[in-house]
């Protein structure tokens, strides 16, 4: 168990000298075995920090795949400074060949070998490389064991929507046993005044009811800082903001509150001139015009909640991105009701992915309490007998065809585990992971797919697991959840959880839950590319102690006042640091520019020679139902025009 990391006199209030289980130190080992790069950092320079980077996991299955971890990152980063481009570096052949190999073990990864393995026959067989130690991409969760109560939260992806009841959607959640029918949640506990919890990380900041509050610090010239609790009912009274400031907010929110959550499209069809003008522009132009918003009330206000989706802010999205999220038809996609989740987010819904794919996956029947609550059989995985199969750790670092790529009939797939480096052959090939890294190790890209792929910007982005044994502080205050505008993170509320991941059926003030704060990295006015960059600096060149130390102080400055002791009442933290977590869409992204096509459609149209490909990215919405989408029509491609005999 790890002693105290600092020796800060600030430290003790702070409960930052507590020898509790909550440090994961990254060891010399580790960090002479591979050169960590993280920007300009060292190994030297994080030893000299104390050595941690990565640092508390959890408990459970997750313990040691919490985001990019430092040794997920190194190996990641020995592909960006070159160390695998000359094809004659020795490499094992493991003698393998497969019909399929999906590169990727995300939501998007999963799906493509679900849809192989059910469309492609009896005798064929799949696999699927992964490097992170668990499968799921984004959609993993954390674990705590908190005062004998163990507690979930998502690592990423986090809930999905009720389906129209004959839907494509709804027949894929039939298929790996997910029915949202059987999502109950924790009723209130206790005889004190209930106030509305959330069953998403995003419902109260959707709605922002009576019991929710925007918090202004030394920003806006408060010290100490004032909860403003019920923001819209009070229309802003009391907010320490210039009064027109106020106005145009009070304005927006009037006329958002009359809107209904059902898509209301100002265009016929996606690719019509209104839409292509949408594209045209950045979401910050299209709020500034049509909601009346300053820029100032923009960044202040909206670049936060927008980076929650896309990574960026406004000013440097596409305009187009305001109607992403609607082009989603569901049957029901309001926060109360329609948004249903997982105990851990969307990790619920990769487990019951490979459970189907993989029945020894996970022990016992294919239930949801059974998928969520019992461990992961990690040796099942990767068994020969399987016709379908999953290698964890295992970072792909070249995929090449043996040939001219129409004259192929395999491709080599090199990759590293163990720290050594292997190569296999497959007679198909789904790259199911992000453009960041496709572009670099798919070696004979053709330029068109190269020059596409320039065009997609990936941004960073972390979420902070906070463990509290009680969230008292919160309810004495009237609010369930708040939003700040300073400091680190921008928003938490609590949840009440489906009562199949939990042992506490009913919650209150005295529970312990997890709350959540997403932080993104944002440098309003530069080039998305810019501000990617900068951000991932900023992201990785920080010690989990440096980022610990922080989220302590603003939940110190923010609910002190209200009972609040972080030393007493915080009990673990988990950071999960995504260095290119988003798609960041500039304009331009989703119907082409300058006469040029849409660079999703390059790379969507047709396989390259026995490569096809799927993500996200493509459709420039990061949601799970876009990767399913992404890789059924991947697998589609490869088994009607590459696969054919």
């Amino acid at each position: 168990m790890p002693g105290p990391s600092q020796n800060d006199p600030g430290d003790k209030p702070l409960g930052l000298d507590q020898p509790i289980d909550r440090r994961d130190f990254l060891n010399s080992t580790l960090l002479a075995s591979g050169g960590l790069l993280l920007g300009h950092l060292t190994p030297a320079d994080l030893m000299a920090q104390g050595g941690e980077w990565t640092g508390y996991g959890g408990v459970g299955d997750y313990r040691n795949s919490n985001g990019n971890t430092a040794a997920v990152m190194n190996e990641a980063h020995r592909i960006r400074d070159h160390v695998f481009d000359d094809p004659s570096a020795e490499a094992v052949d493991t003698g393998e060949t497969f019909d399929c190999v999906v590169v990727g073990g995300g939501i998007s990864g999963l799906a493509a070998a679900l849809f192989f393995h059910r469309q492609a026959g009896p005798g064929l067989k799949c696999l699927v490389l992964e490097n992170h130690p668990v499968f799921g991409g984004e959609a993993k969760r954390n674990e705590f064991m908190v005062d004998g109560h163990r507690l979930f939260a998502q690592q990423g992806s986090t809930h999905f929507q009720i389906p129209f009841p004959h839907s494509y959607l709804e027949r894929f959640y039939e298929s790996i046993g997910m029915d949202y029918r059987q999502f109950k949640y924790q009723s209130w506990g206790g005889s004190e005044r209930e106030i509305p919890l959330s069953r998403s990380p995003y419902q109260m900041l959707s709605i922002e009811p009576a019991t929710y509050g925007f918090y202004f610090g030394a920003k806006f010239r408060q010290q100490p800082g004032l909860w403003l609790v019920d923001p819209w009912g009070r229309k802003l009274e009391g907010a320490p903001l210039p009064s027109e400031m106020r106005r145009e907010l009070v304005k927006w929110h009037e006329a958002e509150s009359k809107n209904t959550w059902a898509p209301k499209l100002p265009f016929a069809y996606p690719g019509d001139e209104v839409s292509r003008r949408y594209d045209s522009q950045t979401l910050e132009q299209v709020m500034m015009q049509e909601d009346g918003l300053s820029q100032e009330t923009v960044r202040t206000f909206f670049a936060q909640e927008t980076a929650g989706g896309f990574g960026l802010g406004p000013d440097a999205l596409s305009g187009y991105c305001k109607f992403v999220w609607d082009a989603f038809y569901a049957l029901d996609d309001t926060p109360a009701t329609g948004w249903q989740m997982f105990p851990g987010g969307n990790a619920g819904m990769a487990r019951l992915m490979v459970k189907t794919l993989i029945p020894d996956s996970i022990a016992g029947p294919r239930t949801l309490e059974n998928v969520c609550r019992n461990s992961i059989n990690f040796a099942a995985l990767d068994r020969p007998s399987n016709p379908a199969r999953i290698r964890l750790e295992s970072t792909v670092v070249r995929v090449e065809h043996e040939r001219e790529p129409e004259k192929s009939s395999f491709v080599w797939i090199t990759y590293t585990r163990g720290g050594r480096v292997h190569k296999l052959k497959a007679r198909s090939v789904v790259m199911a992971g992000g453009s960041w890294t496709t572009r670099h190790i798919v070696r004979d890209l053709p330029s068109s797919h190269r020059d596409a792929y320039a065009r997609f910007y990936r941004t960073p982005y972390m979420v902070a697991n906070v463990a509290v044994r009680n969230w008292r502080f919160l309810y004495k205050l009237g609010i369930s959840g708040g939003r700040w505008f300073e400091g680190i993170g921008n928003w938490t509320e609590v949840r009440k959880v489906a009562t199949f991941g939990t042992d506490l059926k009913a919650v209150g003030p005295d529970s312990p839950t997890v709350l959540t704060l997403y932080v993104a990295f944002l440098y309003p006015g530069l080039p998305p590319e810019v501000q990617g960059s900068k951000g991932r600096a900023e992201l990785l060149s920080a010690s989990y102690h440096e980022y610990e130390r922080r989220i302590r102080e603003q939940f110190d400055d923010m609910f002190s006042r209200s009972g609040f002791d972080p030393k007493r009442d915080i009990a673990g933290l988990i950071l999960n640091r995504w260095g290119h977590a988003f798609c960041s869409p500039q304009p331009g992204f989703f119907f082409g520019k300058d006469g040029r096509p849409a660079a999703r459609e390059v790379l969507r149209s047709a396989p390259f020679g026995r490569i096809a490909f799927s993500n996200t990215d493509l459709s420039g919405s990061p949601d799970h139902r876009t990767a399913i989408s992404e890789s059924d029509r991947a697998v589609g491609q490869l088994l009607d025009r590459v696969l054919t005999s």
